[in-house]
This record gives C-alpha cells, structure tokens and sequence, in this order.
C-alpha cells in the first residue's frame, strides 16, 4: 500500500516520475516533462528562451538548462526534432560532471588496472 499526504498526493508516484525524468546522471526534473510536452522541430534559442532559468541536478551540483545548452547557440540553425535529441545534448554538454567520482563503477571491475568485463 502506498502513502498519500493529506492531498490525495501518492509518494510512489512521486518516486516513479523522478526516477522516470534521472537519465546518466542527470536529474532532469519537471523539465523532462515540459520537453516532451514541446512543440518541434524547434531551434536552442527558443528552448533557452523558454526552459533557460531551469534547474538540473548534477553530481557536481546544479547547472541552469540555458548554462548547459548555450554552446549549442553558436549554431543558430541547430534544430532539435524531438525531446530525446535535446536530452542527448544536454548529455553531451555536462560529459563527465554528471557521472560523479571519477574512475567509480558499481560493476566490480578494478579500478587498479583489471579490464574484466562481466556481460
């Protein structure tokens, strides 16, 4: 049986959504969302325009959307046709900030040189 607060609000559900908007270390929020709801193909400027002051949380703290995108507004035709090619930008720009410690894998490989790999 799940909790609910006093408003009927289900914590589980909660769970799920900010499990569901986490992709490769990054914490996407009520963003995730918001870009699937957007209407493309669109260009940076108006997602920067729109979603620029939003927060996303990275292992090295937060950076806002518009931080993370903006070297893609040097290209002032850089179109985006769906959600998943804005999500993958956002992984290209925040590279290994969003991973964490480096060298760290939860996989039992060592990390003093044994390149086993487990499949």
């Amino acid at each position: 049986m799940s909790d609910s607060d006093d408003n009927g609000h289900d914590d589980e559900v909660d769970a799920a959504e900010h499990a569901d908007s986490r992709e490769l270390g990054v914490e996407f929020g009520d963003l995730a969302e918001d870009l699937e709801n957007h209407e493309y193909p669109t260009n940076v400027e108006t997602l920067v325009d729109e979603y620029g002051d939003r927060e996303l949380e990275l292992s090295s703290g937060e950076e806002s959307f518009g931080e993370i995108i903006e070297p893609y507004t040097e290209e002032p035709d850089q179109q985006f046709n769906d959600a998943g090619e804005v999500r993958q930008a956002v992984l290209n720009m925040v590279g290994t900030d969003a991973v964490g410690e480096a060298g760290y894998s939860d996989r039992g490989v060592d990390s003093e040189g044994d390149d086993t790999q487990s499949f």
